[in-house]
């Protein structure tokens, strides 16, 4: 087991019978329902986690993930993990017009999916070729380096950009 690189935050986090996360706090206080949340997921997935009570306070707050004994770090990937999803563009495989609103069919890292989407401005660049597509449904869509997509995919993408 690995030692924290911080005071860590709380006594203890695990799961409850209901599944529901539960976490002491340095009081001996015990929370259930406690949510996790990043301050930056996209840009800084590792550094500052939240963790947030039932009433929408703040309990805990964790620098570095990484930083935490290996049972709470997992359980709290596990938690983040079911309530986070950013499917990875893998492929663009077509767009049905180069005009928006637009429908793309994609491939990503769960499977191909057709997203609309509504207009350019729901493409958003991040740093290092970063990419993060919004659908018309609130799904947003990682495109970790925009330089690695085959050449189909870098011609189709940069009619939106």
């Amino acid at each position: 087991m690995s030692t924290p690189s911080f005071t860590l935050p709380f006594r203890e986090l695990r799961l409850d019978a209901l599944g529901r996360l539960l976490l002491t706090d340095l009081n001996g206080v015990e929370h259930a329902g406690v949510t996790p949340v990043r301050a930056h997921p996209i840009s800084a997935p590792d550094e500052g986690i939240s963790l947030v009570g039932v009433h929408g306070h703040e309990l805990a707050w964790v620098p570095r993930l990484s930083g935490l004994p290996e049972a709470p770090r997992q359980l709290l990937q596990q938690e983040l993990a079911a309530r986070e999803f950013h499917p990875v563009l893998q492929r663009l495989i077509s767009v049905n017009t180069f005009a928006t609103p637009s429908t793309w069919r994609i491939e990503t890292d769960r499977g191909e999916i057709d997203f609309v989407l509504k207009s350019e401005e729901d493409i958003r660049r991040l740093e290092e070729g970063r990419l993060l597509i919004t659908s018309t449904h609130g799904v947003q869509l990682q495109v970790p380096d925009r330089w690695a997509l085959d050449k189909q995919s870098k011609r189709l993408l940069e009619r939106f950009l």
